[in-house]
């Protein structure tokens, strides 16, 4: 039990937290700017939060597209996504790792017509957010021009959200970006010898 001093001392350590934090909110003016969001770093969970992102939008009434540059296998959560029905646009575009293919023409095919996919959802002006899985993965084995990817992705129409995900963004990416979040690899199952689980990782 705290002694009455103890509750006062936080109570007024608390009215000042609330005031700092009242000022800093006042101070923010911008209230509907649609966001280029880029998760990236060596950790687990990239996707895994954009995707959570996707369902608080969904929440929220919105229609979300979602293009998977890389990943090609069946998933959980798009399993899940597709029972939102015409409320979400899902393409799976990937051949898998590079290493899985070992053909870059193959690679760079999928790649273009992940993009292209990528594009038509831009267009579509029912889609308030777009998630667009693993293309930093593309953009580093220059399936794609990094150059012009961020130029088109900064030309899109004022109310689209854009969340990227995949290991080792290009700089170009991250200059241009609204929020950028490193996830960092301080522990992983992976280096104690396990697999990928289904409805963990995929």
């Amino acid at each position: 039990m705290q002694s009455e001093a103890e509750k006062a001392r936080h109570r007024d350590k608390m009215i000042k937290r609330k005031a700092v934090q009242d000022a800093e909110v006042a101070s923010k003016t911008v209230t509907d700017r649609a966001l280029l969001m880029v998760n990236t770093g060596p950790g687990k969970g990239k996707s895994t939060a954009a995707f959570g992102l996707a369902l608080r939008a969904l929440g929220q009434g919105w229609k979300i597209g979602v293009v998977q540059f890389i990943k090609a296998r069946e998933t959980g959560e798009r399993r899940i996504f597709e029972g939102f029905g015409d409320r979400v646009v899902w393409r799976t575009m990937g051949e898998g790792f590079t290493w899985e293919t070992q053909d870059r023409d193959r690679d760079v095919a999928a790649a273009q017509a992940a993009w292209a996919a990528a594009r038509e959802m831009m267009d579509d002006p029912d889609i308030r957010l777009l998630v667009l899985d693993e293309l930093n993965v593309a953009l580093r084995y220059d399936y794609l021009p990094v150059r012009q990817i961020v130029d088109e992705l900064q030309a899109r129409r004022p109310d689209l959200h854009v969340v990227i995900t995949g290991r080792n963004a290009k700089p170009e990416l991250i200059e241009a970006a609204d929020l950028v979040t490193e996830m960092g690899a301080v522990k992983h199952h992976f280096a104690a010898g396990v697999k990928a689980q289904p409805g963990i990782e995929f």
